[in-house]
């Protein structure tokens, strides 16, 4: 089979049910191993040994090496934000936006550190090379504020939902950094004290 035959043949079929199962396959895997290591040195070679195939299986399958990531990245979000609501749940639920944002710091603090890194790399490659890696913050923004303004009470208009999560995204990352290049532990605690009593406010106030 010629080049052109075989690339026509696997981008067929990476469209049928069993290629479609076969791209989720590959991308567990290079998320698994982008979670256990890092993103670092990621490549499209590191990502096919991951998973067990070839650089050339994952392009037939992914647009790109860095398509590959953002979505592997995305699916570790995915990941951090389930964890926040299982934690919500085995809680016995909480019915205050500071409650639940607390639930969410709570989680995001003492998360697993290998999610906690990989997820703080791919801030850090954005920042760094925002051209290449626009993707990987977008995303981020994106479902986080999904998360929080869900958070939000429901009799709140859509812009004051919206306005209160970027208020809280930016801050929790603010805290996020300040954990990461502080020598003082309680500082990170003694801000989202300040944050959850703003929100308290923030909520007792009528429409």
């Amino acid at each position: 089979m010629d080049d052109a035959a075989e690339r026509t043949g696997y981008r067929r079929s990476a469209g049928s049910p069993r290629g479609q199962a076969r791209r989720l396959e590959l991308l567990a895997s290079v998320t698994d191993d982008l979670a256990a290591n890092g993103l670092v040195d990621f490549s499209l070679r590191r990502a096919a040994k991951a998973a067990g195939t070839t650089h050339k299986v994952l392009l037939y399958h992914f647009a790109s090496a860095e398509d590959l990531l953002a979505q592997a990245v995305f699916a570790l979000r995915e990941r951090r934000i389930a964890n926040a609501l299982a934690a919500m749940a085995d809680g016995g639920g909480q019915h205050t936006l500071a409650g639940r944002v607390g639930v969410a710091w709570r989680t995001l603090r003492d998360e697993e550190p290998g999610l906690r890194r990989v997820l703080d790399q791919a801030v850090g490659l954005t920042m760094y090379d925002p051209e290449r890696y626009a993707e990987l913050g977008r995303g981020s923004t994106l479902q986080y504020l999904e998360l929080l303004v869900s958070f939000c009470p429901q009799r709140w208009s859509a812009d004051r939902k919206r306005e209160v999560a970027q208020l809280v995204l930016a801050t929790l990352r603010g805290f996020v950094v300040h954990r990461l290049t502080s020598d003082d532990p309680g500082g990170a605690e003694a801000g989202f004290a300040a944050l959850a009593r703003a929100l308290e406010r923030e909520e007792a106030v009528g429409d």
